[in-house]
């Protein structure tokens, strides 16, 4: 049973993960919110809707259906993220109790209604879905924890934090009186999820194992990362077995509809063509759209660029022209062997997406695990990370003609993966670790 939290980014990896266990012969159901069913058609799995959480991102957050108070959290946050790295995570660090653990009773609940029916062997859980994983650990059933972004998403020791990235992009490096501050709040947060924790596991399940440091709370038994294992990573602490996957890409379908025109198009304009993708959240800072895409289509070299707009498409609809294509979507794993750079958030996904297909990137990171992801980029010299605040037009060219001359020619060796990986790979050594770990039930 694998249960996912109702965001695509998270959804997409954990669906293809799914049809990799299916295709290893394992009865697989994928919970989630109705929203994604469609996810579990295309893995060829049984659906079980399953709401873990009261906020969701389907695919563009501005325009998800959700309460008034997920979408003013929603707002706050995108206004912060143009004051900068400290203020965006500090609003995201005083958001995460009712983002991560609004209504741990109905989660245990809805899950151990969810076990008496299926009775799965074990499942396997989104590191974030907190609420989820405190409720596995309390009915004392097994369970494999999937990270979705940076590996120190689970920390790696008592000196690291939750919401605090554990080292920084040259270009982003905080004041350290503001990043103490941003400590303390995440500090606290620690404090008072692991009481919660305490207690709860105490009322619902007092024979159970001590749950312990509650953002550390992770499966005794396999944590796969959707990452390489760079060598600068910090190391995590022993126990459970570790499986670094590199990429959750699956098998990625040929382009339809009018892009394989659109590239035609773009490619008979321009000599090279680049991807703009900044998330399901911040598309929203269209702004910051607009600056790259001006920026780019000034480069000495004639660029071409493809926008993923999300809710702001029609914002920026007058940019649309013969070296432009804006879209609310696009089909980002499909296009990456067709473009020659691209520029984004920092997101997990977009990393590994772009190793896999040797694609160099200029990386602008707003919050959560994005700065992290950012400095791996630079540690690896397969991108270049940028403040998106402090990005101008004038600033691009340089910067994609760096990419284009100096980063491109050296990702090849990328373009494979650091060593083995891959969803068949993640597949097979998380079969191998539950197999390992005792009698299913």
């Amino acid at each position: 049973m694998i249960i996912s939290p109702p965001f695509s980014s998270h959804a997409g990896p954990m669906a293809v993960l799914a049809s990799a266990l299916r295709d290893r012969g394992t009865e697989v159901h994928f919970a989630c919110s109705e929203a994604f069913e469609d996810l579990a058609v295309r893995a060829g799995v049984r659906f079980v809707p399953l709401t873990v959480t009261r906020n969701a991102n389907t695919g563009v957050a501005e325009t998800t259906e959700q309460e008034s108070a997920e979408t003013a959290r929603l707002t706050e946050f995108l206004e912060a993220t143009r004051f900068g790295a400290v203020p965006a995570l500090t609003v995201q660090a005083r958001h995460r109790r009712a983002d991560m653990l609004a209504d741990p009773d109905t989660v245990f609940e809805s899950l151990r209604a969810l076990d008496e029916r299926w009775r799965p062997d074990w499942y396997v859980v989104d590191q974030l879905s907190y609420a989820v994983t405190l409720a596995l650990h309390c009915l004392r059933v097994r369970f494999a924890s999937f990270c979705p972004g940076h590996p120190t998403y689970v920390p790696a020791g008592p000196g690291s934090w939750f919401g605090v990235p554990y080292d920084w992009p040259a270009a982003l490096r905080p004041d350290p009186r503001r990043l103490a501050g941003l400590t303390a709040v995440a500090r606290e947060n620690d404090r008072a999820f692991t009481a919660l924790f305490e207690a709860f596991a105490r009322d619902r399940a007092p024979h159970a194992p001590h749950p312990g440091r509650a953002f550390a709370l992770t499966s005794p038994h396999a944590v796969l990362y959707s990452y390489p294992q760079l060598s600068w990573l910090p190391v995590p602490p022993e126990g459970p077995e570790r499986v670094y996957a590199g990429h959750m890409v699956g098998l990625t379908q040929p382009l339809d509809g009018e892009w394989p025109g659109r590239l035609r198009r773009l490619r008979g304009t321009a000599d090279r063509v680049v991807l703009i993708a900044l998330g399901t959240f911040l598309s929203a800072r269209d702004d910051v759209l607009r600056a790259v895409v001006s920026g780019a289509l000034g480069s000495t070299s004639r660029t071409a660029v493809i926008v993923a707009a999300g809710g702001r498409t029609a914002a920026l609809a007058d940019l649309a022209g013969d070296r432009v294509v804006v879209a609310p979507s696009v089909p980002q794993q499909a296009l990456l062997p067709h473009v020659d750079a691209m520029v984004h958030h920092g997101g997990a996904n977009s990393f590994t997406e772009c190793l896999h297909s040797g694609v160099p990137a200029l990386v602008l990171p707003f919050s959560s695990d994005q700065f992290a992801v950012a400095r791996d980029v630079e540690r690896a010299r397969v991108g270049l990370a940028r403040d998106p605040n402090a990005l101008a037009p004038g600033d691009v060219p340089a910067v994609l003609d760096t990419l284009y001359e100096t980063v491109g020619p050296s990702m090849k060796r990328w373009s494979r993966g650091p060593g083995e990986g891959g969803p068949d790979y993640a597949a097979a050594r998380l079969l191998g670790a539950m197999s390992r770990s005792g009698p299913a039930r």
